[in-house]
């Protein structure tokens, strides 16, 4: 707290930054907070999504602004309703020692005569919607004339929606004498645009550099043809279990029949843009949040706001059209200190974006290949090993034992293991054993090492003991004394990982992990069916233990995705049911459609309206 209180916050905001948990601020709250505090000034600050921007200008506004009037005294515009809903929340806890605060959010899809109300009793702070900003103010609902500051929230993104007019339109509403701050992760044109007209000197603020992507999150392409981007999309998240994932398309309609597709496929997957109501994107937010979907595809202006802890990939199922959204999408994961990993899908038209898109965020794009269908079958099965592991056992069942066991008196220790996983597996094994090979030649340049006699191992760490690809590879590296480029192929999951070695390095491998221990745990080592070259060796006990269970339009020009438009009806969305150990498909008629996935199996159950929800129960 002591490094907050340096900031100049008052006790009160300290307070509740403490019952938050925040213990150290971010840098874009280091640079901005101190300058709001001390004057009055305008500001421009560029950060990336997830870095804080919220507290940097929320705290200075609380501490500034007069609780026991009722006029209201600041105003607060972002893109959509969901960062409306996400800012106010926030808002309200940093206030929440502060008597008498009242913030009020004003978005679209929700009673405007309720809105009015609220506003009516008295609002310091307002956060508001353009559209339905620009209506209130429209009909007297809502007087603005004595505001003291005003934030202009993602405003690249406000911009790219198409809602300068309406932000003119509201700032005519406003004194000129306001101090205006504007926050963007990005500062194309026209933000340099608004930031002169509406702005006098501001300040300016940068955290890293500009459109510059975040260290935290590691970037990688798959190069296919375009007819083979769904089934590409679908082995993704098969090679990824435990994947909780953004999938971003560029339209509604793509967005909606890709969850669709997902859906009908047995996947826990749903829809977000423009076209639901506040109701069902409500609760396909709850849903996604309470992590009962796997898989939320959305259009990128329907994204806006997501504030989700611990997504795991974004996923580009089509790269945008305006190469700075890259840098939204990306945003979605690797948060808080946490890494992340972006994907992209491309197709060989494509791939010069890669290169443009390199050079915007400074980061290199790994070119990586569709995982085999045998590599998905290895995956998935050690994941099926580990969850069987890591199921907390039932008692109940206990009366029904001595039949069990009666019944299974007659099999071995291995032929049961064998049995209880040919139950999912044979038919999941069966399907991908003959599928193709997604991958096509583009004008990536081949590594040297793909050409080599390979091993690959599976190791039994993974995520769940702080390990991505970049840390492991490292420790892989340092442990057996290899070069940098020695250690390849590195595939980081949950509870375990993969990853390559020249065929000549094996037996070094193979005798450092005899006996190994990390942190007083015993890590198994095995060399991978995958190479086709495995003689049974393993290293570690590896039976022992495997580890721990570790539309038509484009949306930026469609006022539908704004969140300023009235409710379409609830179209369901919350349904399904999460069970088992692999999900069972059916119903599709898809040409590369896996038996099972993760932990989920189909029900019986059917959406009333497909791709807004798909909710399951999760087992234990």
């Amino acid at each position: 707290m002591t490094a907050f209180k340096a900031l100049g916050l008052e006790e009160h905001l300290l307070k509740a930054i403490a019952d938050m948990g925040f213990e150290t601020p971010s840098e874009v709250q280091e640079k901005a907070i101190p300058i709001l505090l001390e004057r009055e000034t305008d500001m421009v600050s560029l950060a990336q999504t997830g870095t804080g921007k919220t507290a940097a200008f929320g705290f200075p506004m609380l501490q500034k602004i007069d609780v026991n009037s009722r006029t209201t005294q600041g105003l607060i515009l972002s893109p959509t309703r969901e960062l409306c809903l996400q800012i106010t929340n926030e808002m309200i806890a940093y206030g929440k020692y502060m008597p008498g605060l009242n913030v009020t959010a004003i978005y679209g899809g929700a009673s405007i005569t309720d809105q009015a109300k609220q506003i009516k009793k008295g609002s310091q702070i307002i956060v508001a919607t353009p559209g339905r900003m620009k209506d209130m103010i429209g009909r007297g609902l809502v007087d603005i004339s004595k505001i003291e500051y005003c934030v202009l929230d993602e405003a690249d993104e406000m911009l790219n929606m198409g809602f300068y007019e309406d932000i003119t339109d509201i700032l005519s509403h406003s004194p000129k004498d306001k101090s205006t701050w504007l926050f963007s992760a990005t500062m194309p044109k026209e933000v340099s645009t608004i930031a002169k007209k509406f702005m006098h000197t501001p300040v300016e603020i940068t955290v890293g550099t500009k459109n510059v992507g975040s260290d935290q999150v590691s970037h990688e392409y798959y190069l296919v043809n375009a007819r083979d981007r769904y089934n590409a999309l679908k082995r993704l998240a098969d090679a990824n279990p435990d994947i909780f994932s953004v999938v971003f398309c560029r339209t509604k309609r793509d967005t909606q029949k890709v969850a669709e597709q997902l859906i009908e496929d047995g996947y826990n997957a749903a829809a977000l843009h423009g076209d639901l109501s506040q109701n069902q994107r409500d609760l396909v937010m709850k849903s996604f949040r309470a992590r009962q979907i796997q898989m939320l595809v959305a259009t990128d202006v329907a994204a806006r706001g997501i504030d989700v802890d611990d997504i795991t990939h974004v996923i580009n199922y089509q790269l945008p059209d305006e190469i700075e959204t890259y840098t939204h999408r990306s945003g979605r994961t690797g948060r808080a200190g946490k890494t992340g990993i972006s994907m992209v899908i491309v197709s060989k038209s494509e791939v010069r974006k890669i290169h443009t898109i390199e050079k915007m965020i400074q980061k290199k794009f790994i070119a990586k290949e569709i995982p085999s269908g045998m590599e998905i079958c290895e995956v998935q099965m050690f994941h099926l090993a580990n969850s069987i592991k890591d199921t907390a056992i039932n008692h109940e069942i206990d009366p029904y034992l001595p039949n069990i066991n009666e019944v299974l008196a007659d099999f071995s220790k291995e032929e049961l293991i064998k049995k209880v996983f040919s139950v999912e597996f044979t038919r999941f094994l069966n399907y991908y054993k003959n599928s193709k090979d997604l991958n096509i030649s583009g004008d990536r340049k081949f590594s040297d090492e793909e050409a080599k006699d390979s091993t690959r191992y599976f190791i039994n760490i993974g995520n769940k003991d702080d390990f991505d690809w970049m840390s492991l590879k490292d420790f892989l590296r340092d442990l057996l004394q290899l070069g940098k480029d020695d250690v390849y192929k590195v595939d980081v999951k949950d509870s375990f990982s993969f990853f390559n070695t020249d065929t000549t390095h094996e037996e070094l491998v193979m005798g450092i992990f005899k006996d190994f221990k990390l942190d007083g745990r015993q890590i198994n080592i095995e060399i991978s069916k995958d190479t086709g070259r495995s003689k049974g060796k393993s290293s570690g006990g590896a039976g022992r233990d495997r580890g721990r269970r570790r539309g038509d339009r484009n949306d930026r020009g469609d006022r539908n995705d704004r969140g300023d438009r009235g409710d379409r009806g609830d179209r369901g969305g919350d349904r399904g049911e999460r069970r088992g150990s692999f999900k069972k498909r059916s119903g599709s008629s898809s040409n590369d459609k896996p038996s099972f996935k993760g932990k989920s199996r189909r029900t019986n159950e059917r959406p009333e309206t497909k791709g807004t929800g798909g909710r399951r129960r999760r087992n234990g």
